[in-house]
């Protein structure tokens, strides 16, 4: 055998190898990620229970509530100062730094952290998503492994990868967009060792959770029939509005985080504690109103509230979301994206419906295109957005007028010179570093 077949034999083997490795790295991640979400449902089944029993108790009440709910995101920072400073946040960020750095250091000391500040701080009412603390998990899971098995860096990043996206993919029970989503935002590159790792990953890491979370998308709606060709422009309106809106979000939480880098140097705890203290006086008055939001998306996407009152949910929300970033603590920021995005679009739906005659789709149909809309506006991952509003919703009928406004909401915020959220907190988080 001559050194080039040695060479491609090796190559092979390497492959194998990392293929198998990615299939544990899902299976692992996927029972970790499936256990976070499950304590998160028992979270706001006991939150809820909580606060029907607290109303009973009139004012003391009151106050008990504002008290647990800020202690609880008060101990999610302080998990965070004390034991792993960069488990704040969502953690895309931070894995992002990874995979374009150094080997990354006690994995299982921030995986563990993102667990329970998630669940403390994501149970305690802020509004958060789930998928942080999970893509952080997964690629902590990874890292494990890949040193467990002696794999070099370059592999281990690969691992590290397909680690994040199990973990994606796992948090909304979509396989596809947790692969997706590592090619076209952790690695944006098409790679096919990364590829097949992904897809392994992801693919082992809901065959597990399917075992513990069940096979049904995250969001019940009915399927939606197929769209006319004539709803394309309607649907590229939709994408402007997205986009203009997901500017001012994301500016909204850069604003949010430049002023709390601007407070007195006060305890991380101290920040928490106020964010979760105001989390709690809304808890008291409108419980359903925080939270990470999955049952307000689904009620979205029910039609089952007034107009008037998505209206008000969805500036409330708007402010919280950032607000609840600000806190410093383990939480994501997809699921309230999500949450705005189903909204964006059925305000624009039943518009449509009273004074458009040839918008044809029902405002459940604009609300599945405005959460793949709103998401692309924000993060600039497109085909992400488009396979999770498709995944988490089981209609894959949409996917013209997802185009469409994806299209919009992706140029306007481009025109506008406005980065994807992430390359923003990506370069926050860099400056932070130089400067400790």
């Amino acid at each position: 055998m001559n050194d080039k077949a040695k060479i491609k034999a090796g190559e092979r083997k390497g492959l194998i190898i990392l293929a198998a490795l990615s299939l544990v790295v899902g299976v692992t991640s996927g029972f970790v990620c499936a256990l976070f979400r499950l304590t998160l449902q028992q979270a706001d089944l006991l939150r809820g229970a909580f606060i029907a029993w607290a109303h009973r108790e009139g004012f003391a009440g009151l106050l008990l509530v504002v008290v647990t709910l800020a202690v609880t995101a008060a101990l999610a920072a302080w998990l965070v100062r004390r034991f792993s400073p960069d488990a704040a946040g969502s953690g895309i960020p931070q894995v992002e730094e990874a995979l374009r750095g150094d080997e990354p250091a006690k994995p299982l000391r921030r995986g563990s952290v993102k667990f329970i500040g998630g669940v403390l701080a994501i149970g305690g009412g802020l509004a958060l998503g789930r998928e942080g603390p999970s893509v952080q998990m997964g690629a902590a899971i990874a890292d494990v492994l890949g040193r467990t098995f002696r794999r070099n860096w370059a592999d281990c990043k690969v691992l590290l990868a397909a680690g994040a996206g199990a973990g994606l993919a796992t948090a909304f029970n979509a396989p596809i967009a947790g692969a997706v989503f590592v090619l076209e935002e952790l690695v944006r590159q098409f790679e096919v060792r990364t590829a097949i790792a992904a897809l392994g990953a992801s693919a082992s890491a809901i065959a597990v959770a399917h075992l513990f979370l069940g096979v049904l998308p995250d969001f019940h709606v009915e399927a939606q029939p197929y769209p006319g060709l004539g709803t394309v422009p309607i649907h590229v309106g939709l994408g402007v509005i997205a986009g203009v809106l997901g500017v001012a979000y994301t500016r909204a939480i850069l604003g949010t985080l430049w002023v709390t880098d601007r407070l007195p140097p006060w305890p991380a705890e101290v920040r928490a504690l106020s964010v979760g203290a105001a989390v709690g006086l809304l808890a008291w008055f409108a419980p359903g109103l925080v939270g990470g939001g999955d049952a307000i998306t689904q009620s979205t996407l029910d039609g089952t509230v007034p107009l008037s009152m998505v209206a008000l949910v969805f500036a409330v929300r708007f402010a919280l979301g950032p607000v609840s970033y600000g806190a410093g603590v383990p939480g994501g920021l997809f699921a309230p994206m999500l949450v705005l995005g189903a909204q964006t679009g059925v305000m624009f739906g039943s518009f449509c419906e009273r004074w458009i005659p040839s918008a044809t789709s029902s405002p459940t149909a604009y609300a599945i295109v405005g959460m793949a809309a709103f998401f692309t506006a924000v993060v600039r991952a497109p085909l992400t957005g488009i396979v999770l509003a498709t995944e988490m919703t089981g209609n894959a009928s949409l996917l013209l007028p997802m185009l469409a406004s994806c299209f919009t909401a992706m140029a306007v915020p481009t025109l506008l010179r406005v980065p994807p959220i992430y390359d923003s907190l990506k370069q926050r988080l860099a400056q932070r570093t130089s400067s400790s």
